[in-house]
């Protein structure tokens, strides 16, 4: 029993920082594109919209991917870009009065600022699976006999 809690515990944790990491990135999209903006200044509107777009992300998203796999696989995945500003269309429909997308050009620069700035931020605070390894190796040693490695160099 104690290990399944420590699990939900941890998958707990999870969520929560995708929802802050997801809230902190709406708050950039905000501040950035002049035609996404909240009626509210509290902090109320965008944790609710990010959670809101956390939610049709897991739901929704999933969907439109397979019907736009076409487009998707076409356009080499930029497409997923349109699929992210409609859900931040949808979600501006959604929550009309306190938050607002004016125009689709707003939401697909403010999909590419989303997806931007949660991607730096799950991949500063490990929250993905992605990892970054740069390693130095030395070169290969593939002298043969009778040579003195003194031969034309080419640098790429």
């Amino acid at each position: 029993m104690q290990i399944e809690t420590k699990s939900e515990a941890k998958k707990v944790l999870q969520f929560v920082k995708n929802w802050v990491i997801c809230t902190l990135a709406v708050l950039v999209a905000v501040k950035v594109v002049g035609g996404i903006h909240f009626r509210d200044p509290g902090l109320l509107p965008p944790v609710l919209t990010a959670l809101l777009l956390g939610i049709l992300n897991a739901f929704i998203r999933p969907i439109l991917v397979i019907f736009a796999l076409p487009l998707l696989i076409l356009t080499l995945g930029l497409f997923m870009l349109v699929i992210n500003a409609l859900m931040l269309c949808f979600v501006s429909w959604l929550m009309n009065p306190y938050f607002q997308v004016d125009t689709f050009g707003a939401a697909l620069l403010g999909a590419l600022i989303i997806s931007l700035i949660s991607g730096a931020l799950n991949l500063l605070t490990g929250n993905t699976n992605a990892r970054i390894t740069v390693q130095r190796r030395p070169p290969p040693s593939n002298k043969r006999p009778g040579d003195d490695g003194n031969g034309p160099v080419i640098d790429v």
